[in-house]
C-alpha cells in the first residue's frame, strides 16, 4: 500500500511538472483561498499581539478608571460622553485616602487633538503628546528612564516646570548633548528637563515617543484647568483585581450619590475587557473571511475534479493494464484519491508560500504574524479538498471493467 501511495504521489507531481500552465490554472483556485486565509490569520494574530502589548496592556494587574467604558458600542458611547461627570483630580485624591489594599494609584490626563510643539533652541516638533501625571504612573512599568529621573512629589506638590521627555525628542534636540537640565519650550512656557525615557516604538504606524510629561498639578495650572483623568489602580494580584474593582465601583457610586438601581457614570476598564471586544470584532472579519475561502476552495475542488476526470479519460487504457496485472479496485481508488489530494496538497503549499510573503510586506507597513496554526489549516484544508473532489473521479476509474479499458485506444 505505501508502495502504491508513493507511486501516486509521485505520478501526481509529474503530471503537475508535465503540464504547467494547465496546472496552474488547475490550482489557482486553492493557491487564493489557500492565501487568502493565511493573510487573515496572520494580520488577525498580529493585531492580537499588537492591541494586547500596546493598547490593551494596562499594565501587570492594572485597570482604568475613566469617564466611561472604553469597550462598548456606539450609541452607548456617545450617550456616556454627553451623561457622565468626568474623573477629576478630587476623585482620585478621594481614591487615593480612601481606597485600601491597592499596590499602586496614579492619575493622566493630556491634551488630546490640541497638540502643541515643543521647542529647543531653533528646533521644533509639532504636535507633540503633552500630559500630566502623577509621580506615581511611573510605578505602573510602562515607563523605562534613560537618563535622569521621573519627577518626584516634591515636583508635583511645589507645581515644579519640569519634565519627563521622549525619545524622539532626545533624537532631534539633543543628539550630542546631555539633555539633562536643559529647557525646552511648550506652548512658549519653559520646562527643564529631568529625564528621558527608553525608546518605546510605533503603535499603528505612529511613533509613542514623541511626548512630554508634566506633574499633573502643573498640567492644571498652566494647560487645562480641571482636566478629565484617567485613574489606573494596580493591584497586588490578579486574584485582587476583581475585589478592587468592586470597591472602586462602591466608593465612586456613594460619592456621586447614584441610585441602586441605575448604572455606572464612569466606567471601569481592564486590559481583558478590551481584549474581548477585540476579538469578538475579528471573530465577525474571520467568519466572512472563511465564507470567502469556502467559494474558492469549493471552485478549486471542482476544477481539480474536472481534471481528475479529464485524467481518467486519457489513462482508461493505462488502468486496463494495471487491472489486467492484478490491482485491485482499491488499488485505483488509492492511486486516483492520492494524485487528486497531491495536486491540492501543490496548490496549499504554494499558497502558504505566497502568504508568507504577503505577511511579511503586510508586517513592514502594518502588523502580521503567521502563526503555525495557519499553515497546519492551510496544509489539512488543501489536502481535505482534494480528498473530497478526487473521490468522484477515483471511483470512476476503479469501477472501469479491465477488457473495455485494455479496448480503450490510447
Amino acid at each position: 500500500m505505501w508502495v502504491t501511495a508513493r507511486e501516486a504521489f509521485w505520478i501526481a507531481l509529474d503530471a503537475l511538472r508535465a503540464h504547467k500552465l494547465r496546472s496552474f490554472l488547475t490550482l489557482l483556485g486553492v493557491v487564493i483561498a489557500t492565501t487568502t486565509l493565511i493573510v487573515v490569520m496572520s494580520v488577525v494574530n498580529g493585531m492580537n499581539l499588537y492591541i494586547a502589548d500596546h493598547i490593551a496592556n494596562l499594565g501587570v494587574n492594572t485597570f482604568v478608571l475613566a469617564q466611561f467604558q472604553w469597550a462598548q458600542g456606539w450609541e452607548a458611547f456617545v450617550k456616556a460622553q454627553r451623561t457622565n461627570r468626568p474623573i477629576r483630580l478630587e476623585d482620585y485624591d478621594f481614591l487615593k485616602d480612601n481606597l485600601t489594599g491597592y499596590k499602586t494609584i496614579a492619575a493622566a490626563a493630556g491634551l488630546g487633538a490640541a497638540a502643541p510643539d515643543v521647542r529647543y533652541q531653533s528646533h521644533v516638533i509639532d504636535e507633540v503628546s503633552v500630559s500630566g501625571t502623577t509621580p506615581s504612573v511611573f510605578e505602573l512599568g510602562s515607563l523605562k528612564v534613560d537618563a535622569g529621573r521621573y519627577f518626584n512629589e516634591s515636583d508635583y506638590d511645589h507645581n515644579s516646570m519640569v519634565c519627563f521627555i521622549g525619545h524622539d525628542l532626545v533624537k532631534q534636540f539633543f543628539l550630542r548633548t546631555d539633555p539633562i537640565g536643559k529647557e525646552v519650550l511648550v506652548r512658549g512656557l519653559p520646562f527643564r528637563v529631568v529625564g528621558t525615557a527608553q525608546e518605546i516604538g510605533t503603535s499603528f504606524g505612529q511613533s509613542q515617543d514623541t511626548f512630554v510629561q508634566i506633574p499633573l498639578t502643573t498640567f492644571e495650572k498652566n494647560f487645562m484647568a480641571r482636566p478629565s483623568l484617567n485613574v489606573s489602580i494596580q493591584a497586588w494580584d490578579s486574584q485582587q483585581m476583581v475585589p478592587l474593582q468592586d470597591q472602586v465601583r462602591a466608593l465612586m457610586r456613594a460619592r456621586r450619590h447614584v441610585p441602586y438601581h441605575d448604572p455606572d457614570p464612569f466606567g471601569i476598564n481592564a486590559s481583558d475587557t478590551l481584549m474581548a471586544t477585540w476579538q469578538a470584532l475579528t471573530g465577525t472579519i474571520f467568519a466572512a473571511t472563511i465564507g470567502v475561502v469556502a467559494v474558492f476552495m469549493v471552485i478549486g475542488g471542482i476544477v481539480i475534479m474536472n481534471i481528475m476526470l479529464a485524467s481518467v479519460t486519457e489513462r482508461t487504457h493505462e488502468i486496463g493494464i494495471r487491472k489486467s496485472l492484478g490491482a485491485r479496485r482499491r488499488d485505483i481508488l488509492l492511486q486516483f484519491v492520492i494524485e487528486s489530494a497531491a495536486m491540492a496538497l501543490a496548490g496549499g503549499v504554494l499558497g502558504i508560500l505566497l502568504a508568507t510573503g504577503v505577511a511579511q510586506l503586510v508586517n513592514l507597513v502594518f502588523t502580521a504574524s503567521v502563526p503555525i496554526s495557519a499553515i497546519v489549516v492551510g496544509v489539512v484544508l488543501s489536502s481535505a479538498v482534494g480528498l473530497f473532489f478526487g473521490i468522484y473521479p477515483a471511483s470512476k476509474a476503479a469501477r472501469l471493467d479491465p477488457i473495455e479499458a485494455l479496448r480503450t485506444e490510447t
